[in-house]
């Protein structure tokens, strides 16, 4: 496994690089075991065992049968308890029923991986369950990690295993492949096989009794010979470990993911908009996005966009500039890119000159770039000469068609000579067969990828410019959101959502939500509750005609179903019809009314809203409100919590962005205050589990103004008790404590925010060289240090994998200051962890590196972590006698010639929130 501290952010562990991990018993095992080896032929044993003797890896083959003496020729035992030498791994091929006892001895004999290659368990119902409990016992306390059951097994092409009963293995590439479907991953051997695609790993996961998506994306994320990962999808399991691997691995490497089915929305039949606005499939797209990942639509995309993104940089927009020889393949590029989000770039004035001195005068003159069916190489050279530098675009096409004039040998070595320094992405579709063929060679040999279609190579482009924007939304440093309420707040909100719990009801009161909301300084239109016909004249009086009057029953949810909402009430008679109107129609249903102020002004009606997944845990819903929201179905979803910059990047998905910045002549609407709106909005969200549903809708927004209209909430039942968990973990505000050092300096000690990055850079400018020594094991320039990738790495952390604590001290001249950073990491496959801590020079010796361990021993018991362990330089010794202060035992490790510090910090650990 590689060093990561050279791709990660700022490591604690994995300082002098990693050994083996408990995965290495699979995809690098030295003796495998084959239980079920048979000489039937067709049989899965059979197949199993040739596979792995015929493609040599390195390693020794152990046949088990319990009825023969010898398999294929090899000596066999009748069980692994009989097997002379240690085997790393074993592959399972023997009736479901036995594999509980088969595990049972792979684990007395210290076998640490396994593949289950049997089918008939959880899809037999709850017997197969039961043997799955007993298998998955039996592996946690032996350590050992276990492939499927029912998978088609795992390859290795570059070192030669081939643990699976395929026909045949894959061949060697840089293509990390996972599939839920052990059908179709013999499919798509075959079909590799063909086009010459090759694979680093090539795995059939079957239905994750243990090692998950998770566990592997880590594993590939970390392997040398893996350079894009792709995923085949059926299910997502648990929806946590998933993103947190993809968003973690997706900084380094492509994740590209082709997901079947669309799971049934159980929001459709929700009492809100939002419920029905949140689709399943389309709540993946958005998990998808925050992460980094990219997901397509077919098979055959996984690979041409890996092939292309491994061969060409991304586009930074998505503007593509077309040259053809035909006006028609033209067209259908056109319309590709269009429909697919992307734009047509816009010549530039001196690439449109420069065309205008040598083309026919009858070219396109404009974009596509059609240079006529004549064209010859020359022609060719020239056009490409003058566009492929054109600042208004992001990437280029070439489209040929093979005319009578055409060249496309010497067209291609033109192409390849006139983009060989672009930085830009170049794709091409040399359309045909035989005529095109060779310069299709001369193509693909200097890494431009070609298509067969122009629609299939803007397709392409699409989605790399589509993935490109979802890597950036990993690298933006965010401004910080206001969204602190007091605990006293906190405190009276919880009080009326279990009020309301205890009661038996499930929907919050319009009014009871405009409440909830004014805590979190989301602006409401002032709303008066009235439960007698009195107090509604009188709140009319005090809101000034014209006015609103709705329905307050909480147990009516569609009140414009029971004629529940009168608008432009200017006098008292019409209040006093709309009370009596609504309270003949719902009799004892009816609880009173709420007045608000009649609100003139124009705007743009939105909707904010939250409704739960089945998968994902809450979503988010922003777009076009109003009473028509569900036709218009103009909305972004997005998974809570939000910063700035995710909140507006769900607003420009919208149609309706374009309007609130301003558009015939009405004014912009200030998105900054929509921006933090939004991130209070899914702070709430988080805070409030209890909550099912909750919307916003219409939420008012003009140039001088942003109210919210109108707003309901729905609880979950008050006999349900485990509520769904946000698939992102939360800033874990937990761990914020406010304390004071012996001089009575005043520090705040907190996880650390994507918004700390200037603060970072600051803090790295107070650091010393020997500091940095002390820290990295290594010298590191200022730049390297503070370097946007790095930092953002550093500051935007999964909490779910990692912890880091700074000292922050306010000083009244020059603001906060970050002057301590302490981190704390998972090692791999472990329940233990690993710490690191710098202290800015001037403020150390003075208390702050024992406060910070001290509150990081506190977050490891926490989050269920068994060991705390440091890797020391000998010569650090003030940081020895601070890890022995707090109780760390101390060795030194004459091999890598550096100081262990091991801290025990839990007997029984359990993994709560980890990391």
């Amino acid at each position: 496994m590689y060093d990561r501290s050279v791709t990660a952010g700022d490591p604690a562990h994995n300082i002098l690089g990693y050994g083996r991990t408990a995965l290495d018993a699979i995809f690098a095992p030295k003796a495998v075991a084959v239980i079920g080896a048979s000489e039937e032929p067709g049989s899965v044993g059979r197949t199993v065992l040739w596979n792995l003797i015929s493609n040599p890896f390195g390693g020794t083959v152990f046949p088990v049968n319990i009825r023969r003496s010898s398999v294929l020729g090899i000596k066999a035992y009748r069980s692994v308890l009989d097997i002379p030498d240690q085997a790393d791994m074993a592959v399972i091929a023997t009736p479901p029923q036995t594999v509980p006892q088969v595990i049972s001895e792979c684990s007395q004999v210290g076998i640490k991986g396994a593949i289950i290659l049997s089918a008939g368990f959880r899809e037999r119902g709850e017997e197969g369950k039961k043997l799955e409990s007993e298998i998955l016992d039996i592996a946690r306390t032996s350590g050992m990690r276990i492939i499927g059951p029912n998978c088609l097994g795992i390859m290795r092409p570059p070192t030669g295993l081939n643990a699976t009963f395929a026909a045949s293995i894959a061949k060697p590439g840089s293509v990390g492949f996972i599939s839920q479907s052990g059908a179709l991953c013999t499919a798509i051997l075959d079909w590799s096989l063909r086009e010459n695609v090759g694979f680093s790993a090539f795995i059939s996961i079957g239905s994750m009794l243990d090692i998950s998506w998770s566990d592997l994306i880590y594993y590939l994320g970390d392997d040398p010979h893996t350079n894009s990962i792709l995923l085949y999808i059926e299910s997502v399991g648990d929806a946590r470990s998933f993103l947190s691997a993809v968003r973690e691995i997706a900084l380094t490497k492509p994740v590209i993911i082709v997901k079947a089915g669309r799971t049934e929305a159980a929001a459709k039949a929700a009492a809100s908009h939002t419920g029905a606005l949140a689709e399943s499939d389309d709540v993946f797209d958005a998990a998808i996005r925050r992460v980094g990942a990219l997901r397509v639509n077919s098979i055959s995309d996984l690979f041409y966009i890996s092939e292309v993104l491994s061969k060409q940089p991304r586009p930074k927009g998505k503007r593509l500039l077309i040259v053809t020889n035909a006006g028609g393949p033209g067209v259908l590029a056109t319309d590709a890119l269009i429909s697919g989000g992307g734009e047509l770039a816009t010549l530039s004035e001196d690439t449109s000159r420069i065309l205008d001195s040598f083309l026919p005068p009858t070219w396109s003159h404009g974009n596509p770039v059609d240079i006529l069916g004549d064209a010859d190489a020359d022609r060719y050279n020239k056009a490409m000469e003058s566009v492929v530098e054109d600042p208004n675009a992001d990437g280029l096409l070439v489209i040929l068609t093979p005319q009578a004039m055409t060249e496309p040998t010497r067209t291609a070595q033109a192409l390849v000579s006139n983009t060989r320094r672009s930085k830009k992405p170049v794709l091409a579709s040399w359309m045909g067969a035989e005529m095109v063929a060779e310069g299709e060679r001369v193509l693909n040999n200097a890494n431009i990828p070609t298509f067969r279609y122009p629609d299939v190579a803007v397709r392409m482009f699409n989605y790399m410019w589509q993935y490109n924007e979802n890597l950036r939304l990993l690298y933006e440093t965010p401004s910080l959101a206001s969204t602190d309420i007091s605990d006293e707040d906190r405190q009276d909100i919880a009080n009326k959502i279990q009020e309301c719990r205890n009661a038996g009801r499930t929907v919050l009161t319009e009014w009871e939500t405009k409440q909830i909301l004014n805590y979190y300084s989301i602006p409401t239109v002032r709303t008066i509750p009235a439960h007698t016909l009195d107090e509604a004249l009188e709140a009319a009086i005090e809101i000034g005609y014209p006015v609103v009057v709705k329905l307050l029953s909480n147990r009516i949810t569609h009140k414009t179903d029971v004629g529940g909402v009168y608008l432009n009430i200017t006098t008292p008679e019409g209040v006093k019809d709309a009370w009596h109107t609504m309270k003949s129609a719902l009799g004892e249903d009816f609880d009173g009314v709420t007045v608000q102020p009649m609100i003139k002004e124009s705007g743009y009606e939105l909707i904010i809203g939250s409704s739960v997944d089945p998968q994902f845990g809450p979503v988010l819903v922003f777009g076009s409100g109003g009473q028509l929201v569900e036709v218009y179905r103009d909305r972004e979803l997005g998974l809570p919590p939000l910063n700035t910059t995710l909140a507006r990047r769900m607003m420009e998905r919208t149609k309706i962005f374009q309007a609130l910045l301003g558009v015939r002549g009405r004014k912009r609407v200030d998105i900054s205050a929509l921006e933090q709106i939004i991130v209070r909005f899914s702070q709430l969200v988080v805070d409030y589990p209890e909550i099912k549903e909750i919307e916003i809708n219409p939420l008012l927004a003009s140039s001088n103004n942003i109210l919210a209209l109108d707003a309901r909430a729905i609880l979950h039942d008050k006999d349900v008790s485990s509520f769904p968990r946000p698939a992102i973990r939360p800033y874990p505000a937990e761990y914020i404590w406010r304390v004071n050092l012996e001089d009575g300096t005043e520090l705040t000690i907190r996880p650390i925010r994507a918004e700390d990055e200037p603060l970072i850079v600051r803090f790295h400018q107070t650091l010393s060289e020997e500091s940095i020594y002390f820290r990295y094991f290594r010298m590191m320039s200022l730049t390297q240090r503070t370097a946007h990738e790095r930092l953002t790495r550093i500051c935007f952390i999964d909490y779910d994998r990692e912890m880091a604590l700074v000292a922050e001290r306010y000083d009244p001249s020059a603001g906060s200051e970050i002057i301590g950073v302490a981190r704390l990491s998972r090692v791999e496959w472990s329940q233990d962890a690993e710490f690191a801590m710098i202290i800015s020079d001037k403020f150390q010796r003075r208390g702050i590196g024992t406060l910070l361990l001290s509150k990081l021993i506190e977050v490891a018991k926490r989050e269920g972590i068994s060991n705390l362990q440091a890797q020391i330089l000998p010569e650090n010794y003030g940081m020895q006698k601070l890890c022995r202060k707090l109780g760390f035992s101390i060795r030194h490790d004459v091999h890598d010639g550096i100081v262990i510090a091991k801290l025990p910090v839990n007997k029984n650990p359990e993994a709560t929130n980890i990391m």
